[in-house]
């Protein structure tokens, strides 16, 4: 498929599977929490493209009756570790309010859009329209023109993204710009996997392979001549070029800032800011803002904010705050409430003191014990009531939240943004055994299994967190808790940090990568957890990359195939819910199903039927609706791809029972999810004789109307609509 069409956009609602499909009660028990963290996984080699085995698909009952069925999950091999409703935490938006991430708040639906795909001419206009050239530009649109692929090499935050965008479209032909997967290899780019247009601009960012420094040039000499060959342009972004690696076919142009009070110029005047107000914002722009702040604080502007106020949440003005609090020597409860503040954020007095309380014993190792008698005085006159030591604390904040007639207290940051400061300056402070206590509290507290209010604030700290320490956050808590080491709970915390990187663009194909990496691994905790990952935000954000690596542990050896097509139908829920495309999932289904209708046999198959099954049956977690009845109604697109996946699954004779029963329960619901069902059930029909054999048409009309013998007229009408449809496709 062309990667245009691989890279889907993504449009859809948020439903889900229907909820049994994990249970606790399969988990293995649970290590000691102070256990020292598993390596890294080791990935796999790629398998083969048709496994002869994978684990057993959910088992089919002798006879179904007419409703809706509900599919189940059986036990899976050894090892695996059922997630006690992880998916539930991620059809929907991700609630990280309070968390900053990325070009906003955590609320913003950066989450709820897709990263790849075609740029859409409103998201292009959006990045072009108030861009500011760098002093680098001009070189990189020579390289692009002679080349066709250029490679931009910068830190996060330095605007490669915008940058990318506007070479290509500088060069390019026609309007068009693709937005490639961050986990493309050199490989794919030379070997033909991405079907690169004429007069099409590409984008890769972010890109996360590893490049062998010995054959670099002679890969990226191959991408260049394909790029050529097809006359695209290509511009790829990084953080970190090959190490140690001469690459001269493809130029590596370090990438720097652009002006950013010229960025700040633009962006208010174009808002019809008034001169004075664009003159005292940009007198008043503290330094060290990142170009995404710049943008976030022009916004404000632009609707109205104070310049002198807004600036105070930004660059140098908002971490100052938090630098002065830590170049003061502070006391072991002082570094526990700031911690704690940092991880536990939005909790109740009572919770927060409990977990500051567990802290303190996991890092009092970090401090040395008082020796002397003034020493030990001196110590008991610090340790004063918590209660009272949170209120005199700067960093430490009282907001009150209403929640309906109630009122609660919750123990935040005065604002937002210091959270981060505070993580990166707790970094820097201090040393490793203060971070192995933190590590060891963080893992007792999620073993414990909290609440979901708990574990989303713990995955928003360890996100901020992975910033400026990611190799801690991924060896002492993403690796480990998505192994199993912390239960359950550990592994559902371990998906909730990959979604709240997801609101980080400069985080987004890190997630990706780790996810994709633990899908591969030998360990099928690490791959169960992968598969959750991937049907929230990571796969809405990079569809493609969860389709494929979902569809492969379906069909692969061991490959946990129940897990895989429960997130396979959770991605399509989550889609559906965030209106992007579910045919990203669909599309590459009912190909499976078509092109291995002859060829693909045993339990590989069996499990490509029970994931598509598992798909068509996946209901919305907010309206209880069947996903795939709604989107006949909400997007007509889908409709001849949901046909030719029903056809796949009722071609299978000994699933046909139950796949009647789950036709007739769809068929049931159109009024539901329709004004005008009879149309509806009209043109479902037709694509479902579209898609079968001319010769089981006849056969499946006779086996419904057994189905709905005893529905009530309505439903009947509708049937009867549905079947005439089917018998009177031609061909």
């Amino acid at each position: 498929m062309n990667e245009q069409h691989e890279e889907h956009s993504e449009h859809s609602a948020a439903p889900r599977p229907e909820p049994d499909a994990h249970h606790s009660d399969d988990a293995p028990d649970t290590p000691a929490a102070h256990a020292p963290p598993d390596p890294k996984p080791k990935p796999e080699p790629e398998p083969e493209p048709e496994p002869e085995l994978a684990s057993t698909v959910e088992p089919e009952p002798q006879q179904d009756p007419p409703g809706p069925a509900k599919p189940t999950a059986p036990a899976g091999p050894p090892g695996q570790v059922h997630h006690n409703n992880v998916n539930q935490y991620f059809y929907g938006e991700l609630n990280a309010s309070g968390a900053q991430f990325g070009l906003g708040t955590a609320g913003s639906d950066n989450a709820r859009r897709r990263a790849v795909g075609r740029l859409d001419a409103g998201e292009a206009d959006a990045i072009l329209a108030p861009y500011v050239k760098p002093a680098c530009f001009e070189r990189a649109v020579l390289a692009l023109e002679q080349d066709a692929v250029v490679v931009l090499v910068g830190p996060p935050g330095s605007g490669k993204r915008s940058g990318a965008v506007a070479l290509v479209d500088a060069l390019a032909d026609g309007s068009e710009y693709v937005v490639l997967s961050p986990g493309r290899s050199l490989d794919d780019l030379a070997s033909g996997k991405v079907a690169f247009e004429k007069g099409v601009g590409y984008v890769l960012l972010d890109r996360t392979g590893e490049d062998s420094s010995q054959t670099a040039d002679f890969d990226w000499r191959r991408v260049r001549d394909t790029v050529r060959e097809h006359d695209a342009h290509l511009v790829v972004t990084t953080v970190h070029p090959v190490d140690g690696a001469v690459v001269e076919s493809v130029r590596h142009v370090p990438w720097h800032l652009p002006d950013l009070t010229a960025v700040l110029r633009v962006r208010l005047a174009r808002a019809g800011c008034a001169e004075d107000t664009v003159e005292r914002a940009a007198a008043l722009m503290p330094e060290g803002c990142r170009i995404a702040e710049v943008a976030a604080a022009a916004g404000r502007i632009a609707c109205g904010g104070a310049p002198e106020e807004v600036w105070q949440d930004y660059g140098s003005s908002a971490a100052q705050p938090v630098r002065e609090w830590f170049l003061r020597e502070r006391t072991p409860q002082e570094w526990a409430e700031v911690t704690t503040l940092a991880f536990v954020n939005g909790a109740g007095y009572r919770d927060f003191e409990t977990c500051q309380e567990r802290l303190e014993g996991w890092v009092a190792p970090a401090f040395p014990e008082p020796v002397t008698e003034e020493e030990q005085s001196a110590a008991a006159r610090r340790a004063v009531d918590r209660r009272l030591s949170l209120s005199r604390n700067a960093l430490v904040a009282v907001e009150e939240r209403k929640n309906g007639a109630l009122t609660r207290t919750a123990l935040v940051f005065p604002h937002p943004q210091y959270r981060q400061w505070a993580l990166e300056e707790l970094w820097t402070k201090r040393s490793t055994p203060y971070w192995n206590g933190v590590r060891d509290w963080l893992t007792e507290l999620v073993a414990a299994q909290p609440g979901l209010g708990l574990q989303l604030s713990v995955a928003q700290g360890l996100a901020l967190l992975a910033r400026p320490a990611f190799d801690e956050v991924a060896d002492n808590y993403l690796h480990p808790w998505a192994g199993g080491t912390a239960g359950p709970a550990g592994q559902s915390t371990a998906t909730l940090v990959l979604q709240c990187m997801c609101l980080d663009e400069s985080l987004a194909a890190t997630a990706l990568g780790l996810a994709r990496g633990w899908a591969r691994s030998h360990d099928p905790a690490l791959r169960s957890t992968a598969a959750a990952a991937f049907s929230g935000a990571l796969g809405v954000r990079f569809p493609t990359d969860a389709v494929t690596n979902l569809l492969r542990l379906i069909v692969r050896r061991g490959g946990l195939p129940v897990d895989a097509a429960f997130a396979l139908a959770g991605l399509v829920a989550v889609l559906a819910e965030c209106g992007q495309d579910t045919g990203a999932v669909l599309r590459p289904l009912a190909y499976r199903l078509r092109r291995h209708r002859e060829t693909l046999t045993g339990q590989p198959k069996e499990n490509v039927l029970g994931a598509a099954m598992t798909v068509l049956r996946a209901r919305d977690a907010r309206t209880g609706r069947l996903v795939c009845a709604a989107l006949l109604e909400r997007d007509a697109r889908q409709t001849t791809t949901i046909g030719q996946v029903w056809a796949g699954v009722l071609d299978n004779l000994p699933r046909r029972g139950r796949a009647l029963a789950a036709l007739y329960a769809t068929l049931r619901e159109l009024p539901a999810v329709s004004e005008h069902p009879e149309r509806l059930a009209g043109r479902f029909g037709h694509a479902l004789g579209a898609a079968l054999p001319a010769d089981d048409r006849p056969p499946l009309a006779g086996a419904l109307r057994q189905v709905a013998a005893r529905a009530d007229e309505a439903v009947t009408d509708l049937v009867e609509i549905f079947l005439t449809a089917v018998l009177s496709t031609e061909g």
